[in-house]
């Protein structure tokens, strides 16, 4: 006979409710006991409880399978622990992507965020609300703008406060400092801007100015522009909104017609850029046309080298008072800081010592590997493994292309100092519109490499014999998997300093390795030239034609062979530039073994072994043991 529906699993598993009823619940009575007259009502669920025994002896008691028989209860066995189930992304109201690599998303250890947020929490620290009304009344005191009434055709730019801490190279705090800034994605061409490009000194420039220097024993002078974007006129109609917590009380619909340029505006380092070279101009100086930021003074045996990042200037001189006299003479024209002897620049350190200088971005890979999680990672003795095949299609799976590209962006500026990592930097930055697990992969072995080369940089050394131009000239046959096209890479040497080097992908198949090495070459020579040119306008002409090495054989035959080989007339005439070089005397094209061959560092990854050999020998040293030095001397 079938149980009733609403038995349910309780008819069903008998144990369960006399678990329910208790340990005195009376069993259920068996199958073979026919129902009542009404049939499985609710009162056949009440099982009796038994009665009292009589006093006396006692009886045998009822048959088992009477109705009334009662049968001990079976011990109720302990409940069976239900399985935890999974609770997914979904049903938990997580919706947001999932990342994929957690060590790169950990939460940062360190001090908490001291820049405000808004001009108001920025107003209730001492500090900030120094920096602010500083920062104002500079811009009052320049007369930056003027308050006029709002038309309805003007277009006005809204504008910000942005607040920043200035370190030391120690990293101690140096400056609270705030800008106020125009939100100059608002403006239109025509009518808000025209021309916006400013030129900036080129690296190469900056190293061999310094080498000049140090050669001929000169002082290098730095200096700092106190706001200099406000130091520009303007020739455009431009309308700012009235900068947030100085709001004029007596004005407060006006908005400010700006007379000059100001944080933020597209043609801003246009109209600084145009100031300076009106005022160095009037000086006497001229603008080299090698670099537009690098202005020469040269009267009665006088020179002087101005050098121009933006706000940051460098000064040298081979006479001291010549030097004197123009710093006072800028100081006078612009609001200048004059920082002394050159220590820091551009985020790069100037560590003098016996030989020279030694540039290094100490502080810039902390924090490169501090944003991205790898400070405490296992160093890498060679920035690519000498095994490492990439290739745009490995096999592996995609990955945060975002992330990727964060980290080569900022590796990207490294390379001014760390010619070691310009292959490796370069080679992963073809990948970057796709980049796979395994270019990740690589990418944070160099980011490994990186942490355990951190108080490397470029040594630049101090020659008491005549300047030479030596260059080196490499490339790498068919390396790229993909269209299988060749690297090429050169150094540059300006005395016993390397002031320029160079590792690209070239863009047309070579069909020999002599016509991989001879691109390469044209490309050294290339590099050669407008280095030439440039020590003209320094007035520091060459005595000797540069030399260039080269490991081919056929590459070096052929530059200065004037019969074309069958193999080699397709090149492109602008190649056969080097023939002409070497035919005027202007070069010299030398084979060197390729055990010598010093770019081979930048053209492929190679074994521990070569590489650290390499790289001693192209003026990348470690700085530990000059940095221990200056700590022993301060104390």
């Amino acid at each position: 006979m079938g149980l009733p529906p609403r038995l349910g699993r309780l008819g069903r598993y008998p144990h369960l409710r006399l678990g329910l009823d208790g340990p005195s619940s009376a069993a259920v009575p068996s199958s073979s006991a026919a129902p009542g007259p009404a049939g499985p009502s609710s009162a056949a669920l009440s099982l009796p409880r038994p009665s009292a025994a009589p006093a006396g002896p006692a009886s045998p008691g009822p048959e088992p399978c009477s109705p009334q028989a009662t049968v001990n209860p079976p011990a109720v066995p302990p409940p069976v622990p239900r399985p935890r189930r999974m609770t997914t992304r979904a049903q938990a109201g997580i919706y947001r992507p999932k990342r994929l690599f957690p060590a790169l998303h950990a939460s940062r250890t360190g001090p908490v965020r001291l820049e405000p947020r808004s001009v108001q929490e920025a107003m209730q620290f001492p500090e900030w609300d120094a920096a602010l009304h500083r920062e104002h009344d500079a811009l009052l005191h320049n007369h930056t703008w003027d308050l006029v009434p709002r038309q309805p055709h003007y277009n006005v730019l809204g504008n910000r406060w942005v607040y920043r801490i200035k370190h030391h190279t120690d990293g101690t705090i140096h400056l609270y400092k705030t800008r106020l800034v125009a939100k100059g994605f608002h403006q239109r061409p025509g009518v808000d801007f025209r021309d916006t490009f400013s030129p900036v000194i080129k690296p190469v420039t900056v190293r061999t100015v310094f080498t000049i220097a140090l050669s001929q024993g000169w002082p290098i002078k730095q200096f700092d522009v106190n706001n200099a974007f406000l130091q520009g006129p303007l020739t455009e109609e431009v309308y700012m909104a009235q900068p947030p917590g100085f709001v004029d009380p007596q004005h407060p619909t006006h908005v400010c017609r700006l007379r000059k340029a100001i944080y933020g505006l597209r043609q801003a380092p246009r109209a600084w850029y145009t100031a300076l070279i009106s005022f160095l101009l009037e000086f006497g100086f001229q603008k080299t046309k090698s670099d537009a930021s690098l202005f020469v003074y040269h009267r009665s045996g006088v020179l002087l080298y101005f050098l121009v990042y933006v706000d940051d200037l460098l000064l040298t001189s081979n006479d001291s008072a010549a030097l004197s006299t123009f710093q006072n003479a800028l100081a006078g024209r612009f609001s200048l800081k004059a920082l002394g002897d050159v220590d820091y620049f551009l985020g790069i350190e100037v560590i003098p010592t016996i030989s020279g200088y030694i540039l290094s971005q100490h502080k810039y890979m902390v924090d490169i590997l501090t944003r991205f999680h790898m400070r405490e990672a296992a160093p890498a003795s060679t920035p690519l493994a000498s095994s490492a095949t990439l290739s745009l299609n490995d096999g592996t799976s995609p990955t945060d292309a975002i992330r990727y590209r964060q980290v080569l962006g900022a590796l990207q500026y490294l390379v001014y100092t760390r010619p070691d990592i310009a292959f490796s930097v370069n080679k992963l930055s073809q990948y970057m519109h796709s980049p796979s697990a395994y270019h990740w992969k690589c990418l944070k072995r160099l980011l490994r490499y990186v942490c355990g080369t951190i108080s490397y940089g470029l040594a630049i050394r101090r020659s008491s014999d005549p300047l030479r131009l030596t260059a080196f000239a490499d490339s790498d046959w068919a390396g790229n998997l993909d269209d299988r096209t060749s690297t090429s890479a050169y150094l540059l040497y300006f005395g016993s300093t390397l002031i320029s080097w160079r590792s690209k992908k070239q863009r047309i198949v070579a069909r020999s390795s002599t016509e991989a090495e001879y691109r390469a070459i044209a490309h050294a020579a290339t590099e050669l030239e407008w280095v030439q040119n440039l020590l003209t306008e320094l007035r520091q002409p060459l005595s000797v034609s540069p030399t260039l090495f080269s490991d081919n054989l056929g590459a070096t035959s052929f530059s200065s062979n004037p019969v074309f080989h069958s193999r080699m007339k397709h090149l492109a005439l602008d190649y056969h530039f080097v023939r002409q070089l070497v035919q005027d005397g202007r070069l010299t094209v030398r084979y060197i073994p390729t055990a010598q061959q010093l770019a081979d560092v930048l053209t492929k990854p190679l074994a521990a072994t070569r590489f650290l050999l390499l790289r001693s020998k192209i003026g990348v040293v470690d700085t530990t043991s000059i940095l221990r030095g200056r700590i022993r001397e301060k104390e």
